[in-house]
């Protein structure tokens, strides 16, 4: 299949360009808000063509799927616009701004009969893996609670609009609670009926919006358990 690229981000140049050309995908074309960027990005990455627009690159009949990992408040918008193209769609967390509208993306795909996936990728990792066959096989017994904690620091290349710009989807919840969230869902294959996080922040952004350590305790009750 050939893909196209919706943003030139570092997860893509660093992973998921590879992880594609690895399955024997091919990487065929790139678009981003900043021009100049994405030709020096396609250059160095090996990518053929380069559109300004959104629009030149799903006209493309070629390109069966996008990877979108642009800023997080262009998830929506651009993912539809992919789907109404009939593309198949591989999108980075989170899927959208609120709820409602990731919802909405989803249904869209569905009613156009496309995949719609989310980038999870903490559902590859080999000790999250046996840790769900233990579970679903017995080995700990049942399951009343689940604690996660998540520790991080970004490296400054990575930080930019990730800590500073709350309008582009920035801040410690989107970026990293929503793994922790969806591990617990893989991890026990339900989802967490509540959630209680804490943070320490390291405020390195503007308003506060550092990155530091987080940590998330997913009270999980079953058949009336308490939690």
């Amino acid at each position: 299949m050939r893909w196209g690229l919706v943003g030139a981000s570092t997860i893509a140049a660093e992973h998921v360009i590879g992880a594609l050309r690895a399955a024997g995908q091919q990487v065929s074309a790139l678009h981003s808000g900043n021009p100049a960027h994405a030709r020096d990005y396609a250059a160095a990455q090996g990518i053929a063509a380069v559109h300004d627009r959104l629009e030149d690159l799903l006209a493309d009949p070629g390109i069966g799927a996008v990877y979108i990992s642009s800023t997080n408040e262009k998830h929506r918008d651009q993912a539809l616009a992919a789907v109404a193209a009939g593309k198949h769609v591989l999108c980075e967390k989170p899927l959208a701004m609120t709820v409602a509208e990731a919802a909405g993306m989803v249904r869209a795909a569905e009613a156009a009969g496309l995949v719609f996936a989310t980038n999870h990728h903490l559902r590859c990792s080999g000790s999250h893996r046996a840790v769900r066959d233990l579970i679903r096989a017995g080995r700990i017994g049942r399951v009343l609670s689940l604690r996660l904690f998540h520790a991080v620091h970004l490296p400054p290349h990575l930080r930019g609009w990730r800590i500073n710009d709350a309008g582009a989807g920035g801040g410690v919840i989107p970026d990293i609670t929503v793994h922790d969230a969806d591990v617990a869902r893989f991890l026990l294959g339900e989802d967490p009926v509540a959630v209680v996080a804490q943070m320490g922040g390291l405020r390195h952004g503007a308003g506060g919006r550092g990155f530091g350590d987080v940590g998330l305790d997913h009270a999980l009750g079953r058949d009336g358990a308490k939690p």
